[in-house]
Protein backbone atom coordinates (compact mmCIF):
# COMPACT_ATOMS: atom_id res chain seq x y z
CA UNK A 1 0.00 0.00 0.00
CA UNK A 2 2.60 2.48 0.68
CA UNK A 3 4.62 1.58 -2.23
CA UNK A 4 1.29 2.38 -4.38
CA UNK A 5 0.85 5.72 -2.48
CA UNK A 6 4.63 6.45 -3.09
CA UNK A 7 4.61 5.69 -7.04
CA UNK A 8 1.49 7.79 -7.52
CA UNK A 9 2.98 10.70 -5.90
CA UNK A 10 5.78 10.27 -8.26
CA UNK A 11 3.60 9.80 -10.93
CA UNK A 12 1.75 13.12 -9.98
CA UNK A 13 5.12 15.05 -9.19
CA UNK A 14 6.36 13.88 -12.67
CA UNK A 15 3.27 15.05 -14.41
CA UNK A 16 3.23 18.35 -12.68
CA UNK A 17 6.73 19.17 -13.62
CA UNK A 18 6.33 17.59 -17.42
CA UNK A 19 5.54 20.99 -18.79
CA UNK A 20 8.91 22.18 -18.34
CA UNK A 21 10.43 20.45 -21.41
CA UNK A 22 7.94 22.28 -23.09
CA UNK A 23 10.08 25.54 -22.87
CA UNK A 24 13.29 26.29 -24.10
CA UNK A 25 16.13 25.24 -22.21
CA UNK A 26 18.71 28.27 -21.94
CA UNK A 27 22.14 28.63 -22.03
CA UNK A 28 22.60 30.50 -18.90
CA UNK A 29 26.69 31.85 -17.94
CA UNK A 30 26.10 35.29 -15.53
CA UNK A 31 24.19 37.62 -14.75
CA UNK A 32 23.70 41.41 -13.25
CA UNK A 33 21.18 40.00 -10.28
CA UNK A 34 21.96 37.50 -7.47
CA UNK A 35 21.69 33.84 -8.51
CA UNK A 36 19.85 31.23 -6.53
CA UNK A 37 21.03 27.82 -6.80
CA UNK A 38 19.08 24.96 -5.61
CA UNK A 39 20.33 21.26 -5.61
CA UNK A 40 17.92 18.51 -4.95
CA UNK A 41 19.78 15.26 -5.35
CA UNK A 42 17.77 12.37 -5.40
CA UNK A 43 14.68 14.35 -3.95
CA UNK A 44 11.74 16.03 -5.40
CA UNK A 45 9.60 19.43 -4.47
CA UNK A 46 6.24 18.47 -3.51
CA UNK A 47 3.09 20.76 -2.86
CA UNK A 48 2.54 20.34 0.96
CA UNK A 49 4.94 18.12 1.81
CA UNK A 50 8.41 19.76 2.38
CA UNK A 51 11.76 17.70 1.00
CA UNK A 52 15.06 19.03 2.31
CA UNK A 53 17.54 19.74 -0.42
CA UNK A 54 20.63 22.21 -0.77
CA UNK A 55 20.78 25.89 -1.46
CA UNK A 56 23.77 28.21 -2.47
CA UNK A 57 23.27 32.21 -3.75
CA UNK A 58 25.54 33.62 -5.59
CA UNK A 59 25.83 37.83 -5.09
CA UNK A 60 29.34 39.44 -5.31
CA UNK A 61 30.23 42.69 -4.75
CA UNK A 62 27.96 45.56 -5.99
CA UNK A 63 29.11 46.51 -9.47
CA UNK A 64 30.78 43.07 -10.00
CA UNK A 65 29.04 40.61 -12.18
CA UNK A 66 27.73 36.73 -10.92
CA UNK A 67 28.93 33.70 -12.48
CA UNK A 68 27.11 30.69 -12.16
CA UNK A 69 30.88 29.15 -11.53
CA UNK A 70 31.48 31.35 -8.93
CA UNK A 71 31.47 30.19 -5.28
CA UNK A 72 27.95 31.43 -3.29
CA UNK A 73 28.47 33.81 -1.35
CA UNK A 74 25.49 34.71 0.54
CA UNK A 75 24.28 31.05 1.79
CA UNK A 76 25.07 27.71 1.08
CA UNK A 77 23.44 25.15 3.00
CA UNK A 78 20.05 22.89 3.81
CA UNK A 79 16.58 24.32 3.22
CA UNK A 80 13.46 22.57 3.31
CA UNK A 81 11.34 23.41 0.08
CA UNK A 82 8.05 22.93 -0.98
CA UNK A 83 5.89 24.48 -3.99
CA UNK A 84 3.72 27.63 -2.33
CA UNK A 85 0.44 29.33 -4.40
CA UNK A 86 -3.22 28.28 -5.20
CA UNK A 87 -4.12 29.11 -8.77
CA UNK A 88 -0.57 30.03 -9.80
CA UNK A 89 0.44 26.10 -9.28
CA UNK A 90 -0.81 25.56 -12.63
CA UNK A 91 1.82 27.46 -14.58
CA UNK A 92 4.66 25.84 -15.40
CA UNK A 93 6.96 28.51 -13.59
CA UNK A 94 6.21 27.65 -9.89
CA UNK A 95 6.42 29.90 -6.92
CA UNK A 96 8.37 28.19 -3.86
CA UNK A 97 8.20 28.38 -0.15
CA UNK A 98 11.25 27.46 1.79
CA UNK A 99 12.82 27.55 5.22
CA UNK A 100 17.00 27.26 6.05
CA UNK A 101 18.40 25.10 8.29
CA UNK A 102 21.05 23.72 9.97
CA UNK A 103 22.17 20.35 9.51
CA UNK A 104 20.02 19.27 12.33
CA UNK A 105 17.13 20.26 10.31
CA UNK A 106 16.13 23.33 12.71
CA UNK A 107 15.48 26.73 11.66
CA UNK A 108 18.59 28.67 11.14
CA UNK A 109 17.60 32.77 10.91
CA UNK A 110 20.42 33.94 8.43
CA UNK A 111 20.44 37.13 6.24
CA UNK A 112 19.36 36.09 2.56
CA UNK A 113 20.74 39.19 -0.09
CA UNK A 114 21.19 41.95 2.95
CA UNK A 115 17.55 41.06 4.21
CA UNK A 116 17.37 41.45 8.17
CA UNK A 117 18.27 37.53 9.22
CA UNK A 118 15.29 34.72 9.36
CA UNK A 119 14.32 31.42 8.39
CA UNK A 120 11.38 31.67 6.36
CA UNK A 121 11.24 32.85 2.86
CA UNK A 122 9.23 32.76 -0.51
CA UNK A 123 10.45 32.43 -4.30
CA UNK A 124 7.87 33.90 -6.08
CA UNK A 125 7.46 33.62 -9.98
CA UNK A 126 6.20 36.21 -11.97
CA UNK A 127 4.65 34.53 -14.84
CA UNK A 128 1.16 35.89 -15.89
CA UNK A 129 2.90 39.33 -14.74
CA UNK A 130 4.97 39.74 -17.95
CA UNK A 131 6.34 43.18 -16.56
CA UNK A 132 7.42 40.45 -13.49
CA UNK A 133 7.60 43.56 -10.98
CA UNK A 134 4.23 44.04 -9.65
CA UNK A 135 4.51 42.36 -6.31
CA UNK A 136 7.58 44.10 -5.94
CA UNK A 137 6.10 47.74 -7.04
CA UNK A 138 3.23 47.45 -4.81
CA UNK A 139 5.31 46.25 -1.46
CA UNK A 140 8.03 49.34 -2.19
CA UNK A 141 5.05 51.45 -2.68
CA UNK A 142 3.44 50.54 0.34
CA UNK A 143 7.02 50.86 2.71
CA UNK A 144 7.03 54.60 1.23
CA UNK A 145 3.43 55.04 2.78
CA UNK A 146 5.50 54.16 6.23
CA UNK A 147 4.07 50.63 7.33
CA UNK A 148 6.32 47.05 6.62
CA UNK A 149 5.69 45.23 3.58
CA UNK A 150 7.64 42.48 2.78
CA UNK A 151 10.97 43.22 1.28
CA UNK A 152 11.88 41.99 -1.76
CA UNK A 153 14.93 41.07 -4.34
CA UNK A 154 15.12 40.51 -8.13
CA UNK A 155 17.03 37.39 -8.76
CA UNK A 156 17.60 34.44 -11.19
CA UNK A 157 16.99 30.84 -10.20
CA UNK A 158 18.90 27.69 -11.22
CA UNK A 159 17.30 24.31 -10.40
CA UNK A 160 19.28 21.12 -10.64
CA UNK A 161 21.42 23.17 -13.57
CA UNK A 162 17.80 24.05 -15.09
CA UNK A 163 17.52 27.62 -15.80
CA UNK A 164 14.18 28.70 -14.46
CA UNK A 165 13.97 32.64 -15.11
CA UNK A 166 13.37 35.72 -13.12
CA UNK A 167 12.17 35.49 -9.65
CA UNK A 168 11.26 37.44 -6.46
CA UNK A 169 12.70 36.49 -3.22
CA UNK A 170 10.56 37.52 -0.69
CA UNK A 171 10.31 37.73 3.34
CA UNK A 172 7.44 35.32 4.24
CA UNK A 173 4.47 37.74 6.59
CA UNK A 174 4.94 36.45 10.14
CA UNK A 175 5.76 37.91 13.65
CA UNK A 176 9.73 39.15 14.06
CA UNK A 177 11.13 42.27 15.01
CA UNK A 178 12.15 42.68 11.62
CA UNK A 179 9.09 41.90 9.63
CA UNK A 180 5.61 42.33 11.86
CA UNK A 181 6.34 43.53 15.19
CA UNK A 182 3.81 42.52 17.61
CA UNK A 183 4.32 41.46 21.03
CA UNK A 184 4.92 37.89 21.96
CA UNK A 185 1.78 35.73 22.69
CA UNK A 186 2.38 32.18 24.79
CA UNK A 187 -0.49 29.38 24.99
CA UNK A 188 -0.62 30.41 28.87
CA UNK A 189 -0.68 34.28 28.68
CA UNK A 190 -4.97 34.50 29.32
CA UNK A 191 -5.64 37.07 30.67
CA UNK A 192 -5.67 40.94 31.17
CA UNK A 193 -2.69 43.00 29.45
CA UNK A 194 -1.04 40.11 28.04
CA UNK A 195 -4.53 38.21 26.37
CA UNK A 196 -4.37 41.51 24.53
CA UNK A 197 -1.67 40.91 21.69
CA UNK A 198 -0.19 40.29 19.73
CA UNK A 199 -2.33 38.80 16.93
CA UNK A 200 -1.71 38.35 13.16
CA UNK A 201 -4.68 37.31 11.43
CA UNK A 202 -5.74 36.87 7.52
CA UNK A 203 -8.52 36.99 5.50
CA UNK A 204 -8.54 34.52 2.58
CA UNK A 205 -9.89 31.15 1.37
CA UNK A 206 -8.87 27.91 3.13
CA UNK A 207 -5.61 26.97 0.88
CA UNK A 208 -2.47 25.60 2.39
CA UNK A 209 -1.77 25.51 6.23
CA UNK A 210 -4.54 27.63 6.69
CA UNK A 211 -8.24 27.19 8.00
CA UNK A 212 -10.86 29.67 8.78
CA UNK A 213 -10.99 29.36 12.98
CA UNK A 214 -13.46 32.31 13.17
CA UNK A 215 -16.05 34.11 11.11
CA UNK A 216 -17.18 37.75 12.45
CA UNK A 217 -20.95 38.35 13.40
CA UNK A 218 -22.26 41.31 11.49
CA UNK A 219 -20.18 40.81 8.13
CA UNK A 220 -19.51 36.52 8.23
CA UNK A 221 -15.70 37.06 7.63
CA UNK A 222 -13.65 34.64 7.99
CA UNK A 223 -10.26 34.65 9.90
CA UNK A 224 -7.27 32.72 9.90
CA UNK A 225 -4.34 32.64 12.74
CA UNK A 226 -1.26 33.71 11.00
CA UNK A 227 0.06 34.05 15.03
CA UNK A 228 -0.06 32.09 17.06
CA UNK A 229 -0.66 29.47 15.34
CA UNK A 230 -3.55 27.44 16.11
CA UNK A 231 -2.09 24.56 17.18
CA UNK A 232 -0.41 26.90 19.61
CA UNK A 233 -3.37 29.25 20.61
CA UNK A 234 -5.06 29.00 24.11
CA UNK A 235 -8.94 28.63 23.78
CA UNK A 236 -9.00 32.44 26.04
CA UNK A 237 -7.27 33.65 22.97
CA UNK A 238 -9.22 32.71 20.32
CA UNK A 239 -12.47 34.13 22.45
CA UNK A 240 -10.85 37.81 22.88
CA UNK A 241 -9.60 38.24 19.61
CA UNK A 242 -13.10 37.09 18.29
CA UNK A 243 -15.02 39.57 20.76
CA UNK A 244 -12.40 42.04 19.48
CA UNK A 245 -13.22 41.73 15.77
CA UNK A 246 -17.51 41.28 16.57
CA UNK A 247 -16.74 44.29 18.68
CA UNK A 248 -15.95 46.04 16.24
CA UNK A 249 -17.97 45.61 13.89
CA UNK A 250 -20.98 46.35 16.41
CA UNK A 251 -19.44 49.58 16.60
CA UNK A 252 -19.20 49.92 13.00
CA UNK A 253 -22.81 48.85 12.41
CA UNK A 254 -24.41 50.46 14.83
CA UNK A 255 -26.34 54.50 14.71
CA UNK A 256 -23.70 56.22 16.34
CA UNK A 257 -20.74 54.64 14.27
CA UNK A 258 -19.25 58.23 13.56
CA UNK A 259 -18.81 59.22 17.02
CA UNK A 260 -15.16 59.78 18.14
CA UNK A 261 -15.37 57.88 21.41
CA UNK A 262 -17.79 54.64 20.91
CA UNK A 263 -17.66 54.80 17.05
CA UNK A 264 -15.61 52.29 15.29
CA UNK A 265 -12.39 54.60 15.88
CA UNK A 266 -11.88 53.13 19.29
CA UNK A 267 -11.29 49.61 18.19
CA UNK A 268 -9.33 50.46 15.15
CA UNK A 269 -5.87 52.15 13.58
CA UNK A 270 -7.51 54.34 11.33
CA UNK A 271 -4.19 55.65 9.63
CA UNK A 272 -3.87 52.35 9.04
CA UNK A 273 -6.91 51.28 7.01
CA UNK A 274 -6.60 54.89 5.07
CA UNK A 275 -3.42 53.79 3.57
CA UNK A 276 -4.40 50.25 2.72
CA UNK A 277 -7.42 51.65 1.28
CA UNK A 278 -5.20 53.99 -1.12
CA UNK A 279 -2.84 51.18 -2.09
CA UNK A 280 -5.48 48.46 -3.08
CA UNK A 281 -6.92 51.25 -4.60
CA UNK A 282 -3.97 52.58 -6.68
CA UNK A 283 -3.00 49.18 -8.04
CA UNK A 284 -6.42 48.41 -9.02
CA UNK A 285 -5.38 45.13 -6.28
CA UNK A 286 -8.59 42.63 -7.96
CA UNK A 287 -7.88 40.19 -4.78
CA UNK A 288 -7.90 43.20 -2.55
CA UNK A 289 -9.59 43.62 0.91
CA UNK A 290 -11.13 39.92 0.71
CA UNK A 291 -8.13 37.35 -0.15
CA UNK A 292 -4.28 37.41 1.06
CA UNK A 293 -5.72 40.17 3.07
CA UNK A 294 -3.53 40.95 6.59
CA UNK A 295 -4.38 42.22 10.17
CA UNK A 296 -2.69 42.48 13.16
CA UNK A 297 -2.86 43.87 16.92
CA UNK A 298 -0.64 44.71 19.40
CA UNK A 299 -1.06 44.55 23.02
CA UNK A 300 -3.28 47.48 24.86
CA UNK A 301 -0.02 48.58 26.57
CA UNK A 302 1.67 49.15 23.07
CA UNK A 303 -1.81 50.81 21.13
CA UNK A 304 -3.49 47.70 20.64
CA UNK A 305 -6.00 48.60 18.29
CA UNK A 306 -6.69 46.60 15.02
CA UNK A 307 -4.66 47.20 12.38
CA UNK A 308 -4.53 46.42 8.36
CA UNK A 309 -1.58 45.30 6.70
CA UNK A 310 0.64 44.30 5.85
CA UNK A 311 -0.15 43.66 2.09
CA UNK A 312 0.29 40.78 0.22
CA UNK A 313 -0.26 39.43 -3.39
CA UNK A 314 -0.18 42.19 -5.73
CA UNK A 315 0.73 40.20 -8.78
CA UNK A 316 -3.04 41.03 -10.12
CA UNK A 317 -2.76 44.74 -9.85
CA UNK A 318 -2.30 47.72 -12.26
CA UNK A 319 -4.27 46.95 -15.16
CA UNK A 320 -3.76 43.16 -15.68
CA UNK A 321 -6.54 41.23 -14.75
CA UNK A 322 -9.78 41.10 -17.53
CA UNK A 323 -12.00 39.84 -15.00
CA UNK A 324 -13.80 41.96 -11.95
CA UNK A 325 -13.09 44.67 -14.15
CA UNK A 326 -9.31 44.61 -13.25
CA UNK A 327 -8.46 46.51 -16.37
CA UNK A 328 -10.63 49.71 -15.67
CA UNK A 329 -8.92 52.59 -14.71
CA UNK A 330 -12.20 54.37 -13.33
CA UNK A 331 -14.05 52.82 -10.31
CA UNK A 332 -13.13 51.94 -6.90
CA UNK A 333 -12.13 48.13 -6.63
CA UNK A 334 -14.16 48.29 -3.09
CA UNK A 335 -17.51 49.09 -4.52
CA UNK A 336 -17.54 45.16 -6.42
CA UNK A 337 -18.25 42.08 -4.78
CA UNK A 338 -17.33 40.23 -2.41
CA UNK A 339 -15.29 43.13 -0.81
CA UNK A 340 -16.22 42.85 3.11
CA UNK A 341 -18.49 45.59 4.17
CA UNK A 342 -16.42 47.65 6.53
CA UNK A 343 -15.23 49.66 3.70
CA UNK A 344 -18.46 50.57 2.28
CA UNK A 345 -19.36 51.28 5.63
CA UNK A 346 -16.39 53.68 6.34
CA UNK A 347 -17.23 55.27 3.62
CA UNK A 348 -20.45 56.61 4.92
CA UNK A 349 -18.17 58.60 7.24
CA UNK A 350 -18.15 61.94 6.32
CA UNK A 351 -14.55 62.58 8.37
CA UNK A 352 -13.13 59.20 6.99
CA UNK A 353 -13.50 60.44 3.58
CA UNK A 354 -12.07 63.57 4.60
CA UNK A 355 -8.66 61.71 5.80
CA UNK A 356 -8.64 60.34 2.58
CA UNK A 357 -8.76 63.01 0.56
CA UNK A 358 -5.84 64.95 2.89
CA UNK A 359 -4.24 61.84 2.79
CA UNK A 360 -4.07 61.32 -0.71
CA UNK A 361 -3.40 65.07 -0.83
CA UNK A 362 -0.14 64.98 0.83
CA UNK A 363 1.40 61.62 -0.46
CA UNK A 364 0.73 62.62 -3.97
CA UNK A 365 3.27 65.74 -3.56
CA UNK A 366 5.87 63.13 -2.89
CA UNK A 367 5.62 59.63 -2.29
CA UNK A 368 2.53 58.60 -5.10
CA UNK A 369 3.56 61.55 -7.74
CA UNK A 370 4.06 60.63 -11.37
CA UNK A 371 7.28 61.45 -11.49
CA UNK A 372 8.02 59.05 -8.00
CA UNK A 373 5.76 56.10 -9.25
CA UNK A 374 6.98 56.48 -13.02
CA UNK A 375 10.63 56.77 -11.75
CA UNK A 376 10.33 53.44 -9.44
CA UNK A 377 8.98 51.69 -12.78
CA UNK A 378 11.45 52.59 -14.92
CA UNK A 379 14.12 51.48 -12.25
CA UNK A 380 13.19 48.36 -11.91
CA UNK A 381 12.71 47.58 -15.77
CA UNK A 382 16.36 48.95 -16.12
CA UNK A 383 17.54 46.45 -13.48
CA UNK A 384 15.95 43.44 -15.46
CA UNK A 385 16.30 44.55 -19.20
CA UNK A 386 19.00 41.76 -19.57
CA UNK A 387 17.49 38.96 -17.52
CA UNK A 388 13.86 39.31 -18.78
CA UNK A 389 15.27 38.38 -21.97
CA UNK A 390 16.68 35.26 -20.86
CA UNK A 391 13.48 34.80 -18.77
CA UNK A 392 11.11 34.85 -22.04
CA UNK A 393 13.57 33.06 -23.79
CA UNK A 394 12.91 30.59 -21.25
CA UNK A 395 9.22 31.24 -20.83
CA UNK A 396 7.68 31.74 -24.12
CA UNK A 397 4.85 33.85 -23.31
CA UNK A 398 5.03 37.44 -24.73
CA UNK A 399 2.22 37.58 -27.24
CA UNK A 400 0.58 34.94 -25.56
CA UNK A 401 -3.06 34.65 -24.02
CA UNK A 402 -1.99 34.03 -20.45
CA UNK A 403 -4.81 34.10 -17.79
CA UNK A 404 -5.60 36.35 -16.44
CA UNK A 405 -3.92 38.81 -19.03
CA UNK A 406 -6.08 41.89 -20.26
CA UNK A 407 -3.39 43.48 -22.13
CA UNK A 408 -1.49 41.52 -24.34
CA UNK A 409 1.96 42.99 -25.69
CA UNK A 410 4.47 41.76 -27.91
CA UNK A 411 7.84 43.00 -25.95
CA UNK A 412 8.74 43.40 -22.50
CA UNK A 413 9.09 47.06 -23.30
CA UNK A 414 5.00 47.14 -24.34
CA UNK A 415 4.24 45.43 -20.91
CA UNK A 416 5.85 48.12 -19.04
CA UNK A 417 4.49 51.01 -21.38
CA UNK A 418 0.63 49.71 -20.57
CA UNK A 419 1.50 49.26 -17.23
CA UNK A 420 3.23 53.20 -16.74
CA UNK A 421 0.38 54.48 -18.96
CA UNK A 422 -2.65 52.38 -16.75
CA UNK A 423 -1.47 53.56 -13.80
CA UNK A 424 -1.05 57.60 -14.75
CA UNK A 425 -4.53 56.81 -15.99
CA UNK A 426 -5.45 55.99 -12.28
CA UNK A 427 -4.21 58.24 -10.54
CA UNK A 428 -5.43 60.94 -12.36
CA UNK A 429 -8.54 59.44 -11.85
CA UNK A 430 -8.33 59.04 -8.44
CA UNK A 431 -7.26 62.79 -7.87
CA UNK A 432 -10.93 63.69 -9.20
CA UNK A 433 -12.51 61.11 -7.18
CA UNK A 434 -10.99 61.02 -3.44
CA UNK A 435 -11.36 64.30 -2.73
CA UNK A 436 -14.39 65.08 -4.44
CA UNK A 437 -17.19 67.13 -2.52
CA UNK A 438 -15.27 66.38 0.27
CA UNK A 439 -14.37 70.45 1.55
CA UNK A 440 -17.36 71.42 3.97
CA UNK A 441 -15.04 73.44 5.99
CA UNK A 442 -11.53 73.83 6.79
CA UNK A 443 -9.51 74.16 10.10
CA UNK A 444 -6.36 75.44 11.39
CA UNK A 445 -4.83 75.46 14.94
CA UNK A 446 -1.91 77.15 15.79
CA UNK A 447 0.18 77.92 17.49
CA UNK A 448 1.38 74.31 17.42
CA UNK A 449 2.70 73.48 19.99
CA UNK A 450 0.89 75.64 22.08
CA UNK A 451 1.02 76.74 25.74
CA UNK A 452 -1.87 78.81 26.97
CA UNK A 453 -3.27 80.51 24.40
CA UNK A 454 -4.91 78.83 21.29
CA UNK A 455 -6.07 79.97 17.89
CA UNK A 456 -8.54 78.37 15.96
CA UNK A 457 -8.72 79.19 11.81
CA UNK A 458 -11.78 77.73 10.42
CA UNK A 459 -13.63 78.12 6.53
CA UNK A 460 -17.05 77.65 5.64
CA UNK A 461 -18.71 77.21 1.90
CA UNK A 462 -21.51 77.28 3.51
CA UNK A 463 -23.40 78.57 6.36
CA UNK A 464 -24.37 76.53 9.51
CA UNK A 465 -23.92 75.56 13.16
CA UNK A 466 -20.48 74.67 14.36
CA UNK A 467 -18.80 72.70 16.95
CA UNK A 468 -15.48 72.79 18.16
CA UNK A 469 -13.94 70.58 20.77
CA UNK A 470 -10.66 68.99 22.27
CA UNK A 471 -10.44 65.41 22.35
CA UNK A 472 -7.41 63.61 24.78
CA UNK A 473 -5.45 60.87 22.27
CA UNK A 474 -8.34 58.06 23.82
CA UNK A 475 -11.09 60.04 22.44
CA UNK A 476 -12.18 61.86 25.29
CA UNK A 477 -13.62 65.15 25.45
CA UNK A 478 -11.92 67.73 27.76
CA UNK A 479 -13.36 70.67 26.02
CA UNK A 480 -15.64 72.48 23.93
CA UNK A 481 -14.58 75.70 22.55
CA UNK A 482 -17.28 76.08 20.06
CA UNK A 483 -20.82 74.49 21.01
CA UNK A 484 -23.44 74.27 18.42
CA UNK A 485 -23.21 78.26 16.97
CA UNK A 486 -24.25 79.61 13.86
CA UNK A 487 -22.16 80.87 11.71
CA UNK A 488 -22.87 82.40 8.19
CA UNK A 489 -20.54 81.31 5.17
CA UNK A 490 -16.57 82.95 5.44
CA UNK A 491 -13.44 82.65 6.85
CA UNK A 492 -13.22 82.82 10.65
CA UNK A 493 -10.15 83.32 13.36
CA UNK A 494 -11.22 82.92 16.98
CA UNK A 495 -8.67 82.74 20.27
CA UNK A 496 -9.05 80.60 22.97
CA UNK A 497 -7.67 80.04 26.67
CA UNK A 498 -7.05 76.71 27.47
CA UNK A 499 -4.39 76.91 30.27
CA UNK A 500 -6.30 74.55 32.53
CA UNK A 501 -5.43 71.68 30.40
CA UNK A 502 -2.09 69.78 31.16
CA UNK A 503 0.74 69.22 28.37
CA UNK A 504 0.14 66.11 26.17
CA UNK A 505 -1.77 65.39 22.60
CA UNK A 506 -5.04 66.58 21.82
CA UNK A 507 -6.95 66.70 18.23
CA UNK A 508 -9.03 69.60 17.75
CA UNK A 509 -12.69 68.42 16.14
CA UNK A 510 -14.63 70.72 14.28
CA UNK A 511 -18.19 69.83 13.65
CA UNK A 512 -21.08 71.65 11.17
CA UNK A 513 -24.69 70.94 11.25
CA UNK A 514 -23.15 67.88 14.18
CA UNK A 515 -21.39 66.28 11.01
CA UNK A 516 -17.59 66.08 11.73
CA UNK A 517 -15.92 67.61 8.79
CA UNK A 518 -12.16 68.34 10.26
CA UNK A 519 -9.78 67.83 12.35
CA UNK A 520 -6.14 68.72 14.16
CA UNK A 521 -3.48 66.80 15.64
CA UNK A 522 -2.22 69.39 18.57
CA UNK A 523 0.36 69.33 21.10
CA UNK A 524 -0.12 71.41 24.40
CA UNK A 525 3.23 72.18 26.15
CA UNK A 526 4.12 73.76 29.50
CA UNK A 527 6.98 76.15 28.03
Amino acid sequence: MKKNIRNFLLLFVFFLQFPLSLFSQVEFTSSNLPIIVIETGPRIIFDKVRSVVDMGIINNLKGDRNYITDPFTDYAGQINIEFRGSMSQSFPKKSYGFETQDEQGNALDVSLLGLPAENDWVLYAPYSDKTLIRNVLSYELSRRLGHYAPRTKLCELVIDGSYRGVFVLIEKIKKDENRVDVSGLNSDELNGDDLTGGYILKIDKNTGSFDTIFRSNVGDIPFQFVYPKFDSIGAEQIVYINDYINSFEAALSSDSFTDLEDGYRKYIDVNSFIDFFIINEVSKNIDGYFLSTFLHKDKDSNGGKLKMGPVWDFNLTFGMAHYRAGFKSDDLHMNSEPIPWWWGRLLEDRLFKIQICKRWSEIRQDQFSDESIMGMVDSLAHLLNESQIRNFERWDILGEDIWPNFYIGDTYEDEINYLKNWTLDRLEWLDDTLCHDNQLATLNVYPNPFINKLYCSFSLEKQGSVSLMLYDVNGVKVKSLIDETYYSEGEYVIDFKVDELSAGLYFAVLKVNDEIVENKKILKTNQ
